[in-house]
């Protein structure tokens, strides 16, 4: 994470703080940052200086065209400082700094099977139990787990997998 994207992040959430929009600036980053992981060309159009500023800034507000005033502003602020190629780490910055703002964390549970939601209200419960702080809930499937699941909130990681447990169950029968 460049520290650029860091100042520009800070900066948007103070300005969001002043404006008591940080909720609506959050809604705008997450969108940020699912169009950009989803899109190569918008991720190229970002990146390239071959593309002038006036169609970067364009093509960000036209394909962003529901984003509030705040969100527009760091469109423009980047594009005047030659700083657009920072616009989706900027988001993932922001987002990070408003969890933090609010207390949130996110825990990552990775499961065999997509949970269901009597199961994540579960584990949301057991992370605010076990930290103290809310959660938001981001569920990876990876079938190589067999069954069980692994969870991770910050540096605290759970592996209740069957895979782990049948790694274990080798490790002690080898020695």
């Amino acid at each position: 994470m460049s520290r650029a994207a860091i100042r520009y992040a800070k900066a948007v959430l103070s300005l969001a703080q002043d404006k008591k929009a940080t909720e609506d600036v959050q809604k705008d980053m997450q969108s940020i940052i699912a169009t950009v992981d989803k899109s190569a060309e918008l991720k190229m159009v970002l990146n390239s200086p071959l593309i002038k500023s006036e169609v970067k800034l364009a093509s960000l507000r036209e394909i962003f065209k529901g984003t509030g005033d705040i969100t527009k502003k760091l469109f423009e602020t980047l594009i005047q400082n030659k700083r657009v190629d920072l616009l989706a780490e900027v988001a993932k910055q922001y987002t990070v700094l408003y969890d933090q703002l609010n207390n949130t964390r996110i825990a990552k549970v990775t499961t065999a099977i997509p949970l269901d939601k009597a199961l994540s209200e579960k584990v949301l419960a057991k992370v605010k139990e076990l930290t103290g702080s809310q959660a938001t809930l981001e569920n990876i499937v990876d079938e190589s787990i067999i069954g069980g699941f692994i969870l991770r909130v910050g540096d605290l990681q759970y592996n209740a997998s069957i895979a782990n447990k049948l790694t274990t169950l080798k490790r002690e029968l080898s020695n």
